[in-house]
């Protein structure tokens, strides 16, 4: 079953990794997470509203000052293909309430997005991940912390 399942690293676009940026409030941290989905091609800019409309039902709050904003299902077809954003906020950004330093976008086409939500839960509910996730200061530390290493791949 989880054959399809693609590294969640081979998501994630070298420029879709912002590890010093700054943001005014929850939206402006989630058009971020947003813009850097559509630098690489992966959504239509409609999908940055789609996102924001998922957020104002749905907090996409995680825990551990990690926020996981994704759009509305009727954003995916917006979605050109799969990918993740990671943006860091070292001044944190508050999040109805919560503060969150690390927002990971996702864009995914049809039930894509539940693979990927389940695979980052995983790495970011792990609170020495998640700490390591919002003191990360390369792009190379980011792609070491969304590997998952529980499932070996010598058998390819």
């Amino acid at each position: 079953m989880g054959d399809e399942q693609k590294e969640l690293t081979s998501l994630l676009a070298e420029r879709s990794i912002r590890l010093d940026a700054r943001a005014s409030d929850r939206d402006d941290a989630i058009r971020q997470a947003g813009q850097a989905l559509l630098d690489v091609g992966a959504i239509d800019p409609g999908y940055i509203d789609a996102m924001l409309e998922r957020e104002n039902s749905v907090s996409t709050f995680v825990g551990e000052g990690v926020a996981i904003p994704h759009g509305t299902l009727a954003g995916k077809d917006l979605v050109t293909e799969d990918a993740l954003s990671v943006i860091r906020f070292p001044d944190g950004v508050d999040w109805g309430g919560n503060e969150v330093t690390v927002a990971v976008g996702i864009a995914a086409r049809g039930n894509g997005h539940i693979a990927l939500l389940s695979q980052l839960a995983t790495v970011l509910l792990d609170p020495e991940r998640a700490a390591a996730l919002r003191n990360a200061t390369t792009a190379d530390q980011v792609y070491g912390l969304l590997t998952t290493d529980d499932d070996d791949d010598d058998d390819q």
